[in-house]
C-alpha cells in the first residue's frame, strides 16, 4: 500500500530533475500524476513537449497513471488549465507540488528587467497562480489537500548573482507562510522545500563538480512526506535537503532590547550603542 494511494497529485516543472524525481516516487506511491512541464532550456527559452510526455509514458509503462501538461504556469489560462486536466483525467485534486523554475543569473548591477521578470513570473508567480487555483479546487471539494512550494537557500540567505531568483524564492517562503494560515481553516497544509541538488539548472555550479551525493531522488521523499498523511496537521513550514542532511529553515525574533525612558523613542546614536543586545538571538 502506497503512502499516495488514491491520492492526485499535480507536479509543475516534472519534465525531468528535481520534478521528475518527484513524480516518479508519487506514482510509486500509488499517486495518479499530472505531470507539467513547457519543456524549455534552463534560462526559460523554447518549449518541448517532450519532456512533460516522456515522464507521464514512463510513469505508465511502470504500471502508474498519469498525464502530461504544457501549458507554462506563469499565466493564469495555463494554471487554471493545469488543474482542470487533472480534474478531467482523474476526477480531483489532492496534493499540488510547485517545483517549476528557471535560471537568468547575473550581478546586480548588469541584471536586466527581462532577467528580472521571467524569473519572477515563473518562480513566484506561477506559484501564486497554480496555488490558487489548486486551492479552490479543493476547497470545492471539502476534502483537504496538501500545497508543498519550492523556496532555496538562496532566497532564504541570499546568493551572489542571483538577485532575480533569490527574491523570487524569498516571496515564495512569504506566500507558503501566509497560504499556511488562510488555508489552515480548509484543512489544506502549505509547506516548502528548499533542495540543493546536481541537476540541469545547477551542475555547472562549482560546487557541484565531482560531487554524486546530492540528486534529486534525495530531495523527493522530503516532498512526499509532506504530501502525504504522515504529514498530519503540519503547516508552515521550510524543510530543507542537502544529500544525506536534512534540517529545517526558520526566521527568528531576536529577544531585542527595551528603550527605557524618553517615551520608548530611540536615538540613532543609542541604537548603535546597543547594537549587539539588539541583533543578539
Amino acid at each position: 500500500m502506497g503512502l499516495l494511494d488514491g491520492k492526485v497529485a499535480i507536479i509543475t516543472g516534472a519534465g525531468g530533475g528535481i520534478g521528475r524525481a518527484h513524480a516518479l516516487l508519487f506514482a510509486r506511491e500509488g499517486a495518479k500524476v499530472v505531470v507539467n512541464d513547457v519543456g524549455g532550456a534552463r534560462d526559460g527559452s523554447g518549449e518541448d513537449a517532450g519532456a512533460a510526455n516522456l515522464v507521464a509514458e514512463e510513469i505508465t509503462k511502470a504500471g502508474g497513471q498519469a498525464v502530461a501538461h504544457t501549458e507554462s504556469v506563469t499565466e493564469a489560462s495555463g494554471a487554471q488549465s493545469l488543474v482542470r486536466t487533472a480534474v478531467e483525467a482523474f476526477g480531483r485534486v489532492d496534493v499540488l507540488v510547485n517545483n517549476a523554475g528557471i535560471l537568468r543569473d547575473k550581478t546586480f548591477l548588469k541584471m536586466d528587467e527581462a532577467m528580472w521578470d521571467s524569473v519572477i513570473a515563473v518562480h513566484l508567480k506561477g506559484t501564486f497562480l497554480v496555488s490558487q487555483a489548486f486551492a479552490k479546487q479543493a476547497v470545492s471539494q471539502g476534502e483537504g489537500g496538501r500545497i508543498v512550494n519550492t523556496t532555496s537557500v538562496s532566497g532564504m540567505q541570499g546568493n551572489f548573482g542571483q538577485a532575480n531568483y533569490a527574491a523570487a524564492k524569498a516571496g515564495i517562503y512569504g506566500l507558503t507562510r501566509t497560504m499556511s494560515i488562510e488555508l489552515q481553516k480548509q484543512r489544506i497544509t502549505v509547506n516548502a522545500l528548499a533542495p540543493i541538488a546536481k541537476t540541469r539548472m545547477t551542475e555547472d555550479l562549482p560546487m557541484f563538480q565531482g560531487v554524486e551525493t546530492m540528486t534529486p531522488e534525495h530531495i523527493s521523499p522530503a516532498a512526499l512526506f509532506l504530501a502525504s498523511d504522515l504529514c498530519a496537521d503540519r503547516t508552515g513550514y521550510v524543510l530543507a535537503v542537502a544529500g544525506a542532511r536534512m534540517y529545517a529553515f526558520k526566521v527568528i525574533e531576536t529577544a531585542g532590547r527595551f528603550k527605557e525612558g524618553d517615551g520608548g523613542v530611540w536615538s540613532a546614536q543609542e541604537i548603535a550603542e546597543h547594537w549587539d543586545a539588539i541583533v543578539k538571538a
